[in-house]
Order: structure tokens, then sequence, then C-alpha cells
């Protein structure tokens, strides 16, 4: 039975692996939920997450100063999920450019890192809900000698403060 510790820790991994997540924001009516892709500058599991994105699109255009914003997050096995709340603004520093720009995101700027459209979000983690698949092989076999799924299942969830 993992700890919240233990459930964070997997978080911050599987993010670094799967980096997929679906980005919105709290205060829109449909929360202008987006695929997106995160990126992890450095070692730090606390974040921020940072995410290249257009200016052009609907998302950055309607984000403020400082937005609350939150990703949706599953990993790539669907052994892990998570809620993450936090801050979302943006913020074109070009030495993080510099330093996470990468073939991938380059593909999406004709013009590099200099291209006009370009638009880095800062994504501040501050509390995360994360849940671990408890249906798996196993969990069907201790389903069928009785035990209880909800009582299992309750060892699998965190909420971790991240900021």
């Amino acid at each position: 039975m993992p700890t919240p510790n233990e459930l964070e820790a997997k978080l911050w991994k599987a993010l670094r692996s799967d980096m997929t997540v679906m980005l919105g924001l709290e205060r829109s009516n449909d929360n202008l939920i987006r695929p997106m892709t995160v990126q992890i500058d450095g070692d730090a599991d606390r974040g921020p997450l940072w995410i290249f994105s257009a200016n052009d699109t609907e998302l950055v255009k309607a984000l403020g100063r400082s937005e609350n914003a939150f990703i949706s997050f599953a990993d790539k096995g669907h052994d892990l999920f998570a809620k993450i709340s936090g801050t979302l603004t943006l913020d074109n520093d070009r030495a993080v450019i510099d330093r996470i720009w990468n073939r991938f995101v380059a593909a999406w700027f004709e013009q590099g890192k200099d291209d006009p459209k370009l638009a880095l979000l800062r994504f501040d983690p501050h509390q995360a809900e994360i849940w671990e698949n408890e249906w798996s092989l196993i969990a069907g076999i201790k389903l069928l000698f009785g035990s209880d799924p909800k009582r299992d299942y309750a060892d699998k969830t965190a909420n971790v403060r991240l900021d």
C-alpha cells in the first residue's frame, strides 16, 4: 500500500515519462480543456511544469495575468491518474526556452525559438489528487475471494500539497 509520498513520487515519474496532459482554466465555461505536453525543467519534483503553445490558441488568448488552472493526467498504462490544481501564467523566459527546447517542440514552430507565435506557459502546481489504479489481475482475484474493493482502493489514493 503506497503512502501519499510514494504516490506523489509515482506521479512525477509518470509525468516525466508520459508528458501528455489535459490542461484547463478553472474560470472558463468550457474550461478550455486542451491536450498539451508538459516538460519538467531539471530534476525538481514539484514543478513548475512548462508547456509550449502558440499565442493564437484559444487557451493562451483567454489567459489573463495568472489563472487558476488544472491538469488532468492518466499515465500510458492507466495505472495512475491525477488532477493537479495550480496557477497558469504566460512566461516567455528565454533562459527556460533555451534549456527545455527540443526537436519535438521545434517541429511546431517554423522559426524556431524566435517564432513570433511561440508562447511558453508556466504551470505552478499547488495540490494534486492522485489515484493508483486498483483494477488489475490481482484485484480481480482478490474480488473473487471476497475482498471489499472500496476498502482496498482507499489505500491507493492521496491528496498532496505541491507548493
